[in-house]
Parts: C-alpha cells; structure tokens; sequence
C-alpha cells in the first residue's frame, strides 16, 4: 500500500509539472485548457489560454541607422509602462534612458455566441525615422498597432482561426488562412495568413515594419536584414540581446486587467480623453489605443469599432461566415462613449 501510495503520488506530481508548463518548459501555473473543457463566458482565465492559443509569432523588422531609432531599440515591442508609470510624455526619453524594453503584446477578448474576438496590440514608445528633415512631421512619441483574429466556435477548446484583420497606420488589411470559408465582403481580401507551428500548435505569423511599425501578416512586411521573431509566453518577458535577434518571449498581457490599460483610459497623464488617443510630448500626429482605431477610408465602421464591436466590422468585410451572432456575450468595451 505505501508503495502504491508513494507511485501515484510521483505519478500525479509529474502530470501536474507537465500540465503547469509553459511554451520552453518554464513553471507558467495556467496550463491550456483540454479538449472538451468549456469555460462561462468572462472567464479570464480561459481567456488568457485562448489568447495565447492564437497568439502570433511575430516578425519585427529593425533598423539600426538614425539616432532617433536608439540602434534599433526603437523598434523593440515592449510594455506601454515599461518605464514604470503611466505617464505617455515622458516615454520617447525613457526609451533612451536605459530601461529595459521587454517583450510585451497586448490581447482582449470578446465574445459572442458563435464566435471569439481576440484583439492583440503591439506597443513601441517611438514612430521614428531617420530622415533628419522629418523629424518634426513624420514622427511622435508612443505607437500602438495591432489586429483583430476572428475565431469560430467549432465544439475544440479554442476554435477555428477563420480570419484576421490588421492595422497598419490608419489602414486595415484582411487576411484569411488556407482553407477558411471567409470570403471578400465590404472589403477585399489582402493575402493568405501564414501559419506555423510553435509550442505544439499552428498560429499566424505577423510582421511588422521598422520605424512606423505598421503590421501586416507576414510576409507582406517581413524582416529586411537585421529584426526579431517574438514567441507568445503567458509569463516570460525577454529583452532582445540585439536588434536582430531571433528568439525572443513576448508576455501577454490582458487590457482588462486590474490597472492594466483599459482602466487606466481615465488617466489624463496617459490619454487625452477616455476615447481618445495617447498623449505626446514629442513629434506629430499621435498613437491610438484600440477602441480608437480606425480605418480612413474603409466608408462602413466607426472609429475602434475592431476592439469594441468586432462582430459588427467582421460581418461587414466578411461574406460566407456561416451561422453567425452578432449579441455579445462578453464585451467590456460597450459603453466607452
């Protein structure tokens, strides 16, 4: 009996290490989900796995000339807090400052009956260049681009990725994988997204460029010469050794988290208004949070409308979705205005 006891002891601790494990083998304590496991909608656990499951590797292009562009540090992801406060116009100094600028990518779930709607975000603290005689129009302080991936409920844990929508600058691009269902609606249809294994599963591939950081699936922008590939991690944020470094963890990190960015929207050191864009002491033009994101020239959507009624702004680029609701189960971004 005691060594039967001690066996299934051993036995249980090694499924439990197993379980708690994150992409290279480092203790995470919020194992994937299994198949066949259902969480109530909200659930923020279930939603940090599902954000992780579809979370990108992500290419990001550098650029080493210029002074602005710190020898290509101005190009890494990193937190929008990196610095330790919220403050948005003391972040184009911090960035030269000496704190590290570790990997960051930011996600929101919403969800409605049929479908999930991870909105992911990639923050820079500079839009640069390196045109000297730009300095004062083509670039500002704080950059915060990103994409919406549209996900089917199809009885798996984490669904199907049918689809994905991005932002480069005040553009979206619209992609689909082989084999989705989606077709070409409102908008055209920009490429196929890529897919690639890491940790296991397949996931999309994301790009993007040096200095203005607009993003794209990849390879529509790609790496040209020196960049990073950033790796999703629910707990490890790792500095790149160099600007061109090829492995580097990104942490997700939840904008409805407690004190995270969507509750700092009040914060008049960090946003103009609540649905407003990011404050600046440097440079022209300005960086938008999510729910402010928009495309100038699509005709058909409101400005953030990709983070705050993406269900809406899916059914109206897509065609072929299928059954398809359009009634929020979870969706905190309703009332900002």
């Amino acid at each position: 009996m005691p060594i039967r006891l001690t066996t299934f002891c051993m036995l249980a601790t090694f499924i439990w290490l197993a379980a708690c494990t994150d992409d290279l083998g480092q203790p995470d304590g919020d194992p994937l989900l299994m198949n066949g496991e259902s969480a109530v909608p909200g659930d923020a656990t279930f939603y940090r796995q599902l954000a992780y499951r579809w979370a990108p590797v992500h290419h990001q292009d550098t650029d080493v000339t210029g002074s602005h562009g710190l020898s290509g540090k101005g190009d890494y992801i990193t937190a929008i807090d990196f610095d330790g406060d919220w403050n948005a116009t003391n972040n184009w100094r911090n960035a030269a400052s000496g704190y590290p600028l570790s990997g960051h990518g930011y996600y929101s779930v919403t969800e409605t009956g049929t479908h999930w709607f991870v909105v992911y975000a990639f923050f820079h603290p500079r839009d640069w260049t390196d045109n000297w005689l730009l300095y004062n129009w083509d670039e500002h302080e704080n950059d915060l681009e990103g994409m919406l991936c549209i996900i089917k409920k199809d009885g798996s844990t984490y669904g199907d990725l049918q689809g994905m929508i991005t932002v480069a600058h005040s553009d979206f691009f619209s992609y689909v994988p082989a084999g989705s269902p989606l077709q070409a609606n409102g908008e055209d249809i920009d490429g196929t997204l890529s897919m690639t294994t890491y940790d296991g599963v397949s996931r999309p591939v994301t790009a993007q460029e040096a200095k203005g950081h607009g993003l794209k699936a990849w390879p529509y922008y790609k790496l040209n010469g020196d960049g990073i590939i950033y790796y999703p991690s629910t707990s490890m944020a790792e500095v790149p050794s160099s600007a061109d470094d090829r492995f580097v963890r990104y942490r997700l990190t939840d904008i409805f988290a407690s004190g995270g960015l969507w509750s700092q929207r009040f914060n008049t050191a960090c946003f103009d208004s609540p649905a407003s864009s990011f404050r600046k002491s440097v440079g022209n033009g300005s960086a938008n949070p999510p729910w402010r994101w928009d495309d100038g020239n699509d005709g058909a959507t409101y400005a953030g409308e990709l983070a705050t009624d993406p269900a809406n702004i899916t059914d109206i680029y897509f065609k072929n979705l299928g059954s398809f609701d359009l009634n929020y189960l979870y969706n905190p971004y309703i009332g900002i205005y």
